[in-house]
């Protein structure tokens, strides 16, 4: 097995140093000067990568007082996440290069030593990643000081998908550089790749569909929708599925693909919504009265602050009422504002018809008999 570090001979570095012969028991007259080496190494690697860190956390400290972005916080997070027991165990690989170890040994130390660089690596890297995420996708869409969940949600997926991609390459990297042949393991993951994509094409479907969700924002979390004959309010938006809560309370789980594929209406999108609705009068009104329906009505939407007339017809002769058909709006996307003005309407229409001595009709069926002689 060879080694990142070339093994340090003795007629180089050892050749230089006065010679230390030890006595110990039970084993006779040993060469120290390896183990003074060796150890010179590691507490030299591990004090200077510890003072290392510590001036560029301060270097980065004193910068980040002088700027307003938060790049270099993520820096300073990024070195801070470096751990004392890694880089005292690369120190430890480095100073066991003074050492003609065994093979078994050596293969433990080289891959205990590249598992740790990989290790550390990843850490720093997944620092980056994660500061990146929150700060491109995580946004105040609404501008009520609080992060979509769907955001969140997205930012966690991204973030599990980088860190299962950096993990595969480091596992990789390791394989490789303890000798193993990786090329038909790539080959052999291809293909055990391609079986599982079909057999999980249903939840990676529903997993690709949650990121079109997000960046597509058909709808929110707190957004009141109906899909198909289904309605309710979106309480999360997960990575297979999006649950609801219904109107009459039920829980309802609909699965990411099928929100791509479904025809969806939100309503927290209306600004304002149009109403329209009908009411018939009795063909005994005198005439003069009908042409004093559309002005009564009129005249009632001016009192009705938060609701715009838009038009007013007599349209319709219906099987035993004259049917007039309103159409307004109402500056809310409330349902149940719409309710409230639709209650306030109906109201004065029944007092202004009940001074006018306009009859509402109601169904009614009138009988002619006639007498034959």
């Amino acid at each position: 097995m060879n080694s990142i570090f070339s093994n340090i001979s003795n007629n180089s570095l050892l050749a230089n140093i006065p010679d230390i012969t030890l006595t110990v028991p039970y084993i006779g007259l040993i060469d120290a000067r390896p183990y003074v080496v060796a150890t010179i190494i590691f507490i030299g690697l591990t004090v200077f990568f510890k003072i290392l860190q510590m001036v560029v956390l301060v270097r980065l400290h004193a910068i980040s007082k002088k700027t307003n972005t938060d790049i270099d916080d993520m820096l300073i997070a990024a070195v801070g996440s470096v751990r004392a027991w890694a880089y005292t165990l690369i120190a430890l690989y480095t100073a066991l290069q003074v050492f003609e170890l065994p093979n078994s040994v050596d293969k433990l130390v080289t891959a205990i030593f590249f598992f740790t660089v990989v290790w550390q690596v990843i850490e720093v890297v997944a620092k980056i990643i994660n500061f990146f995420a929150r700060k491109f996708l995580e946004k105040d869409e609404d501008g009520d000081g609080e992060i979509d969940p769907n955001a969140a949600t997205a930012t966690d997926l991204v973030i599990l998908i980088s860190r299962i991609a950096l993990w595969s390459l480091g596992a990789l990297f390791v394989l490789s550089n303890l000798g193993i042949e990786v090329t038909s393991l790539l080959a052999g993951l291809g293909i055990g790749g391609i079986a599982i994509a079909f057999a999980l094409q249903g939840i990676l479907s529903d997993l690709f569909a949650s990121f079109s969700i997000y960046f597509d924002k058909p709808f929110r979390v707190g957004d009141f929708v109906i899909i198909g004959t289904d309605s309710g309010t979106v309480e999360k938006i997960g990575v297979k599925s999006t649950r609801l809560r219904t109107l009459q309370g039920e829980e309802l789980v609909v699965s990411n693909a099928e929100l791509t594929t479904a025809r969806v209406q939100n309503f927290k999108k209306m600004q304002e919504r149009r109403i329209v609705t009908q009411f018939g009068v009795t063909y005994e009104t005198p005439h003069d009265k009908l042409k004093e329906i559309p002005e009564v009505v009129t005249n009632i939407f001016e009192g009705i602050e938060g609701a715009r007339l838009d038009r007013i017809h007599f349209t319709t002769f219906g099987d035993s009422a004259l049917i007039f058909e309103v159409v307004y709006y109402i500056e809310s996307s409330q349902y149940v504002v719409a309710l409230d003005h639709q209650q306030t309407f109906n109201f004065k229409l029944l007092e202004q018809f009940a001074e006018k001595k306009i009859d509402f009709a109601y169904p009614t069926t009138l009988q002619y008999t006639k007498v034959l002689s």
